[in-house]
């Protein structure tokens, strides 16, 4: 776990596009944070990756958003042969259901106390 303070991902200039990754969780862990963590690195190398939101209620809903630049860097993390893998895995083991939204963002802005 991270020692950097937990805020959200900064706005981007639009059009960017964002993958909402909504999905409820089985109770198996086995090897699901390392997969997660591996998962983040690889996202992170994308070209036209621009950062992620996580969340997770108490309830056990996550929610995790992604921001692409373009169409083109969504197209190369999904055919990840890695994520393909990982995706596999968590329909087999690590989630009862999920839901995937892509969405053209075209208005960005966000507040920061000062």
């Amino acid at each position: 776990m991270s020692d950097q303070p937990v805020r959200p991902v900064q706005p981007f200039e639009p059009p960017y596009y964002a993958v909402v990754f909504s999905s409820l969780r089985t109770d198996s862990d086995d090897g699901y944070d390392e997969t997660g963590d591996r998962m983040d690195e690889l996202v992170a190398s994308v070209p036209g990756f621009l950062g992620m939101d996580s969340a997770r209620t108490p309830g056990g809903l996550g929610i995790t958003v992604g921001y692409f630049r373009d169409v083109d860097a969504i197209a190369q993390w999904r055919s990840d042969a890695e994520h393909r893998t990982a995706q596999k895995r968590g329909r087999a083991e690590w989630y009862e259901r999920y839901v995937v939204h892509v969405a053209k963002v075209e208005r960005s802005y966000g507040f920061e106390r000062a």
